[in-house]
């Protein structure tokens, strides 16, 4: 057994050393290639910031038709939704008791009349007694005081004719401006009386339209709304204001601004703004809503990325960009306005930057083989 350990002993330390051999020559396992990823190049671009607004749209007049009598409806004569003319009969109260009180208003006026001719029949007559002293001088002046009496009294009741006569017009119910009138808010046979709402009657063409801007938003256009005649166009750009409709098409007529608040609301921390519609077809209705929009802001030089380049890492917006020998270097930056699908980066961004996209998960440091996106076609800006 001696004889076989020793001359097995040489054989495995060659293997050994054969095997060590086999080690050191062995190439050591190549490195990963550089991890391939989308890049964008930011360039400098000029963009129209955009704002939008909630609206309601109103009359541009809004005329509510009351009756100045009251009495029994027994007409009415135009056609609810309709266009109306200022003065056309829209409805019509029953008028006999007004021509009553206008008969006896007319009966009283002729009774004061009889005895203001009796009174002045009794001045002249008793005015030259009384320089004769045949009468007394007292009953002169009752004489005289009594014609006043009379005077006053025929002037009262020429008044109460008037007013009778008004009464009885006003019988016949009246539109007070061209319009559109509503549907009726009484119906034949009721009585009404001046606190009852009948119709209303609005002008719609041209429309307003309503909108707040916020206290910020106000104060870059005070100073175009505080002038002695305040611009149609709030802002430096000239934009007119557009109209977006509830089905999202953009209404073809533009608007023109017409007037501001007095004051900013301090519940909300906004001003309400006015604006102007042509509506000549009257495709535009009270109470609808909509979107005002307007090219508030025009930006020089604007650095903008691909909204799914930005991450965020407790509140603050990061970007991963190309350093140094391809690699990735992460930056954090303060975003501005949204462009659709991209947003202007205000500050940590340089121009001419490559900017990483759809890569969240690379750590920085990493190598990458960057391959340039086509550039972004430009888009309007929607502030908020």
């Amino acid at each position: 057994m001696r004889r076989t350990a020793s001359a097995l002993f040489p054989a495995l330390t060659l293997a050994l050393v054969e095997a060590c051999r086999g080690s050191e020559a062995a190439p050591p396992p190549a490195a990963p290639p550089p991890v391939a990823v989308t890049v964008v190049a930011v360039s400098p671009e000029t963009v129209s910031v955009t704002s939008e607004w909630v609206a309601t749209l109103d009359g541009y007049v809004n005329a509510q038709i009351r009756p100045q009598v009251s009495g029994y409806l027994i007409s009415r004569n135009y056609a609810e939704g309709q266009r109306v003319k200022k003065g056309q009969v829209l409805f019509e109260i029953d008028a006999r008791p007004t021509q009553a009180s206008l008969a006896q208003a007319r009966a009283q006026l002729a009774q004061a009349q009889a005895e203001l001719g009796r009174r002045e029949r009794d001045v002249a007559r008793d005015t030259p007694l009384a320089k004769e002293r045949a009468i007394p001088q007292s009953q002169l002046d009752n004489d005289i005081q009594g014609r006043l009496a009379a005077q006053a009294s025929v002037k009262a009741a020429e008044a109460l004719i008037q007013s009778a006569s008004l009464n009885v017009g006003f019988a016949s119910v009246r539109s007070l401006i061209d319009g559109v009138a509503s549907m009726a808010s009484a119906q034949i046979g009721d009585l009404v009386t001046p606190q009852s709402l009948l119709a209303t009657v609005s002008q719609i063409d041209p429309i307003k339209a309503y909108f707040s801007l916020s206290e910020q938003e106000y104060l870059r256009v005070a100073k175009q709304l505080n002038q002695g005649t305040p611009s149609q166009e709030l802002w430096q750009t000239g934009s007119a204001l557009t109209l977006i409709l509830a089905d999202g098409h953009e209404y073809p007529q533009p608007g023109s601004f017409l007037a501001a608040d007095r004051q900013i609301d301090p519940s909300t921390g906004t001003i309400r703004i006015s604006a102007v519609f042509p509506n000549p077809d009257h495709t535009l209705r009270p109470g609808q809503y909509g979107r005002v929009r307007a090219d508030t802001q025009l930006i020089k030089d604007a650095l903008l990325v691909p909204q799914r380049a930005v991450t965020e890492l407790q509140g603050a917006a990061q970007l991963r960009v190309i350093g140094p020998k391809d690699t990735v270097v992460l930056r954090t930056v303060a975003l501005g306005n949204r462009i659709g699908n991209r947003w202007i980066v205000l500050r940590g961004l340089e121009p001419n930057e490559r900017v990483l996209i759809d890569s969240p998960q690379l750590r920085e440091g990493t190598v990458v083989n960057p391959t340039l996106q086509a550039p972004v076609a430009e888009e309007t800006v929607k502030g908020k």
